[in-house]
Protein backbone atom coordinates (compact mmCIF):
# COMPACT_ATOMS: atom_id res chain seq x y z
CA UNK A 1 0.00 0.00 0.00
CA UNK A 2 1.08 3.61 -0.95
CA UNK A 3 1.12 6.17 1.81
CA UNK A 4 3.25 8.57 0.40
CA UNK A 5 0.88 11.33 -0.79
CA UNK A 6 2.94 12.47 -3.16
CA UNK A 7 2.44 9.09 -4.75
CA UNK A 8 -1.13 8.67 -4.04
CA UNK A 9 -2.01 11.67 -5.75
CA UNK A 10 0.32 10.71 -9.40
CA UNK A 11 -1.28 7.55 -9.07
CA UNK A 12 -4.73 9.01 -9.48
CA UNK A 13 -3.58 11.25 -11.53
CA UNK A 14 -2.55 7.85 -14.22
CA UNK A 15 -6.33 6.24 -13.15
CA UNK A 16 -7.99 9.31 -14.32
CA UNK A 17 -5.80 9.78 -17.46
CA UNK A 18 -6.59 6.10 -18.20
CA UNK A 19 -10.91 7.03 -17.72
CA UNK A 20 -10.68 9.70 -19.79
CA UNK A 21 -8.39 7.90 -22.86
CA UNK A 22 -11.20 5.32 -22.58
CA UNK A 23 -14.23 6.85 -22.12
CA UNK A 24 -14.30 10.82 -23.21
CA UNK A 25 -14.71 11.43 -26.88
CA UNK A 26 -12.58 14.44 -26.93
CA UNK A 27 -9.64 12.97 -24.87
CA UNK A 28 -9.72 10.30 -26.94
CA UNK A 29 -9.60 11.54 -30.09
CA UNK A 30 -6.10 13.33 -29.39
CA UNK A 31 -2.94 13.19 -30.59
CA UNK A 32 0.51 14.13 -29.80
CA UNK A 33 0.75 16.91 -32.39
CA UNK A 34 -2.84 17.76 -31.45
CA UNK A 35 -2.31 18.79 -28.11
CA UNK A 36 1.44 20.32 -28.39
CA UNK A 37 0.09 23.98 -28.81
CA UNK A 38 -2.27 23.20 -25.73
CA UNK A 39 1.40 22.61 -23.65
CA UNK A 40 2.85 25.92 -24.98
CA UNK A 41 -0.10 28.06 -24.03
CA UNK A 42 -0.04 26.15 -20.70
CA UNK A 43 3.99 27.06 -20.12
CA UNK A 44 3.14 30.81 -20.93
CA UNK A 45 0.27 31.00 -18.45
CA UNK A 46 2.83 29.26 -15.96
CA UNK A 47 5.19 31.99 -16.93
CA UNK A 48 2.58 34.54 -16.55
CA UNK A 49 1.71 33.00 -12.87
CA UNK A 50 5.33 33.17 -11.77
CA UNK A 51 6.13 36.64 -13.13
CA UNK A 52 2.87 37.72 -11.31
CA UNK A 53 4.44 35.76 -8.04
CA UNK A 54 0.99 34.26 -7.38
CA UNK A 55 1.66 31.00 -6.04
CA UNK A 56 -1.88 29.78 -6.39
CA UNK A 57 -1.91 30.18 -10.06
CA UNK A 58 1.37 28.47 -10.03
CA UNK A 59 0.45 25.61 -8.06
CA UNK A 60 -3.02 24.94 -10.83
CA UNK A 61 -0.72 25.61 -14.21
CA UNK A 62 1.81 23.41 -12.65
CA UNK A 63 -1.12 20.73 -12.43
CA UNK A 64 -2.01 21.75 -16.11
CA UNK A 65 1.43 20.71 -17.41
CA UNK A 66 1.63 17.56 -15.01
CA UNK A 67 -1.60 16.54 -17.04
CA UNK A 68 0.38 17.27 -20.63
CA UNK A 69 3.43 14.92 -19.17
CA UNK A 70 0.87 12.14 -18.18
CA UNK A 71 -1.07 13.19 -21.52
CA UNK A 72 1.49 12.34 -23.80
CA UNK A 73 2.89 9.27 -22.20
CA UNK A 74 -0.50 7.95 -22.53
CA UNK A 75 -0.87 8.53 -25.98
CA UNK A 76 2.73 7.15 -26.35
CA UNK A 77 1.90 4.10 -24.82
CA UNK A 78 -0.72 2.92 -27.09
CA UNK A 79 1.63 2.55 -29.43
CA UNK A 80 3.93 0.64 -27.86
CA UNK A 81 6.54 4.00 -28.39
CA UNK A 82 6.86 4.42 -24.01
CA UNK A 83 4.73 4.97 -21.27
CA UNK A 84 4.96 7.28 -17.95
CA UNK A 85 7.96 5.09 -16.58
CA UNK A 86 10.35 5.02 -19.25
CA UNK A 87 9.73 9.19 -19.25
CA UNK A 88 10.46 9.32 -15.23
CA UNK A 89 13.26 6.65 -15.34
CA UNK A 90 14.68 8.40 -17.90
CA UNK A 91 14.83 11.63 -16.40
CA UNK A 92 16.38 10.32 -13.23
CA UNK A 93 19.08 7.97 -15.35
CA UNK A 94 20.04 11.68 -17.01
CA UNK A 95 20.07 13.74 -13.52
CA UNK A 96 22.09 10.66 -11.90
CA UNK A 97 24.75 10.58 -14.88
CA UNK A 98 25.21 14.65 -14.84
CA UNK A 99 25.55 15.19 -10.90
CA UNK A 100 28.96 13.05 -10.71
CA UNK A 101 29.57 15.45 -7.60
CA UNK A 102 26.28 13.88 -5.91
CA UNK A 103 26.56 10.66 -6.88
CA UNK A 104 29.96 9.95 -7.87
CA UNK A 105 33.29 11.29 -6.82
CA UNK A 106 33.70 14.33 -8.55
CA UNK A 107 33.99 17.75 -7.01
CA UNK A 108 31.72 20.70 -8.18
CA UNK A 109 31.58 23.17 -5.14
CA UNK A 110 30.03 26.33 -7.43
CA UNK A 111 26.96 26.84 -9.77
CA UNK A 112 29.53 27.27 -12.72
CA UNK A 113 31.52 24.25 -12.30
CA UNK A 114 28.06 22.11 -12.10
CA UNK A 115 27.32 23.69 -15.29
CA UNK A 116 30.36 23.16 -17.11
CA UNK A 117 30.34 19.38 -15.89
CA UNK A 118 26.65 18.95 -17.10
CA UNK A 119 27.33 20.07 -20.84
CA UNK A 120 30.84 18.30 -21.30
CA UNK A 121 28.85 15.05 -20.07
CA UNK A 122 26.33 15.91 -22.12
CA UNK A 123 28.72 16.38 -24.97
CA UNK A 124 29.87 12.92 -24.01
CA UNK A 125 26.42 11.38 -24.10
CA UNK A 126 26.55 12.13 -27.24
CA UNK A 127 29.70 11.13 -28.68
CA UNK A 128 30.86 14.73 -30.17
CA UNK A 129 27.94 13.88 -32.91
CA UNK A 130 25.78 16.79 -31.91
CA UNK A 131 26.66 20.69 -31.75
CA UNK A 132 26.91 22.31 -28.15
CA UNK A 133 24.42 24.63 -29.29
CA UNK A 134 21.51 21.74 -29.96
CA UNK A 135 20.14 21.44 -27.58
CA UNK A 136 18.67 25.01 -27.80
CA UNK A 137 15.23 24.46 -29.44
CA UNK A 138 14.90 26.55 -32.83
CA UNK A 139 11.72 27.85 -31.41
CA UNK A 140 12.63 29.29 -28.41
CA UNK A 141 12.05 32.94 -28.35
CA UNK A 142 15.07 34.62 -29.87
CA UNK A 143 15.85 36.70 -26.46
CA UNK A 144 15.90 33.56 -24.60
CA UNK A 145 17.54 31.77 -26.96
CA UNK A 146 20.69 34.39 -27.54
CA UNK A 147 21.17 34.36 -23.75
CA UNK A 148 21.02 30.15 -23.58
CA UNK A 149 23.20 29.73 -26.77
CA UNK A 150 26.03 32.16 -25.23
CA UNK A 151 26.05 30.06 -21.86
CA UNK A 152 26.17 26.81 -23.54
CA UNK A 153 29.47 28.41 -25.77
CA UNK A 154 31.06 29.86 -22.67
CA UNK A 155 30.56 26.35 -20.43
CA UNK A 156 32.90 24.91 -23.03
CA UNK A 157 35.10 27.93 -22.77
CA UNK A 158 34.24 30.55 -25.46
CA UNK A 159 33.69 33.33 -24.04
CA UNK A 160 35.23 36.82 -23.12
CA UNK A 161 38.20 36.75 -20.67
CA UNK A 162 36.37 39.73 -18.43
CA UNK A 163 33.60 42.52 -18.47
CA UNK A 164 35.44 45.29 -20.33
CA UNK A 165 35.65 43.41 -23.89
CA UNK A 166 31.85 42.97 -23.54
CA UNK A 167 31.40 46.59 -23.21
CA UNK A 168 33.69 47.01 -25.66
CA UNK A 169 31.97 45.05 -28.06
CA UNK A 170 28.53 46.81 -27.17
CA UNK A 171 30.45 50.14 -28.16
CA UNK A 172 31.29 48.67 -31.84
CA UNK A 173 28.35 47.13 -32.38
CA UNK A 174 26.73 50.41 -31.94
CA UNK A 175 28.97 52.43 -33.81
CA UNK A 176 28.31 49.45 -37.11
CA UNK A 177 24.25 50.09 -36.14
CA UNK A 178 24.93 53.62 -36.74
CA UNK A 179 26.79 53.72 -39.80
CA UNK A 180 24.42 50.51 -41.37
CA UNK A 181 22.17 51.30 -44.06
CA UNK A 182 19.30 49.87 -45.73
CA UNK A 183 18.92 46.32 -44.70
CA UNK A 184 22.40 46.11 -43.16
CA UNK A 185 20.53 48.19 -40.70
CA UNK A 186 18.35 45.34 -39.28
CA UNK A 187 21.42 42.93 -39.18
CA UNK A 188 23.68 45.00 -37.17
CA UNK A 189 20.57 45.87 -34.55
CA UNK A 190 20.54 42.48 -34.26
CA UNK A 191 24.43 42.19 -33.69
CA UNK A 192 23.87 45.08 -31.33
CA UNK A 193 20.69 43.22 -29.53
CA UNK A 194 22.81 39.91 -28.75
CA UNK A 195 25.56 42.01 -27.65
CA UNK A 196 23.69 43.93 -24.83
CA UNK A 197 21.88 40.07 -24.14
CA UNK A 198 26.41 39.44 -23.54
CA UNK A 199 26.77 42.31 -20.95
CA UNK A 200 23.33 41.01 -19.36
CA UNK A 201 24.57 37.72 -19.27
CA UNK A 202 28.20 38.73 -17.48
CA UNK A 203 25.98 41.02 -15.01
CA UNK A 204 23.59 38.09 -13.91
CA UNK A 205 20.67 39.65 -15.28
CA UNK A 206 18.16 37.45 -17.07
CA UNK A 207 17.31 39.57 -20.36
CA UNK A 208 13.85 38.11 -20.70
CA UNK A 209 12.87 39.19 -16.97
CA UNK A 210 14.04 42.74 -17.58
CA UNK A 211 12.48 42.82 -20.57
CA UNK A 212 9.09 41.85 -19.53
CA UNK A 213 9.77 43.93 -16.05
CA UNK A 214 9.77 47.00 -19.14
CA UNK A 215 7.03 45.28 -21.02
CA UNK A 216 4.78 45.29 -18.18
CA UNK A 217 6.07 48.94 -16.46
CA UNK A 218 5.26 50.31 -20.16
CA UNK A 219 2.12 48.80 -19.95
CA UNK A 220 1.01 50.25 -16.88
CA UNK A 221 1.81 54.00 -17.30
CA UNK A 222 0.16 53.50 -20.57
CA UNK A 223 -2.89 52.46 -19.73
CA UNK A 224 -2.65 55.36 -17.10
CA UNK A 225 -2.84 57.95 -19.93
CA UNK A 226 -5.86 55.99 -21.93
CA UNK A 227 -7.70 56.15 -17.92
CA UNK A 228 -6.88 59.72 -17.66
CA UNK A 229 -8.46 60.14 -21.11
CA UNK A 230 -11.71 58.21 -20.65
CA UNK A 231 -12.01 60.17 -17.25
CA UNK A 232 -11.57 63.69 -19.27
CA UNK A 233 -14.69 61.75 -22.00
CA UNK A 234 -12.17 62.38 -24.64
CA UNK A 235 -9.59 60.28 -27.41
CA UNK A 236 -6.20 59.26 -26.90
CA UNK A 237 -5.76 61.25 -30.39
CA UNK A 238 -7.26 64.30 -29.01
CA UNK A 239 -4.44 64.90 -26.45
CA UNK A 240 -0.73 66.69 -27.26
CA UNK A 241 2.21 64.39 -26.27
CA UNK A 242 2.71 67.06 -23.60
CA UNK A 243 -0.49 65.96 -21.60
CA UNK A 244 0.50 62.47 -22.53
CA UNK A 245 3.65 63.03 -20.67
CA UNK A 246 2.37 64.78 -17.77
CA UNK A 247 0.11 62.14 -17.21
CA UNK A 248 3.05 59.05 -18.03
CA UNK A 249 5.16 61.05 -14.90
CA UNK A 250 2.65 61.27 -12.64
CA UNK A 251 2.28 57.07 -13.31
CA UNK A 252 5.83 56.44 -12.50
CA UNK A 253 5.49 57.68 -9.00
CA UNK A 254 2.25 55.39 -7.93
Amino acid sequence: MIDDPRLVAFERLLTIMDDLRAKCPWDREQTIESIRHLTIEETYELSDAILANDMDEIRKELGDLALHLVFYSKIASETNSFDISDVLNGICEKLIRRHPHIYGDVEANDPETVKRNWEQIKQQEHKGEKSVLSGVPTSMPSLVKAMRMQEKAAQVGFDWPEKSYVWDKVEEELQEFNEAEGAEKEKEFGDLLFSLVNVARWMNINPDDALESTNRKFKKRFEAIETYARKQDRKLTDMSLEEMDEVWEQAKVK
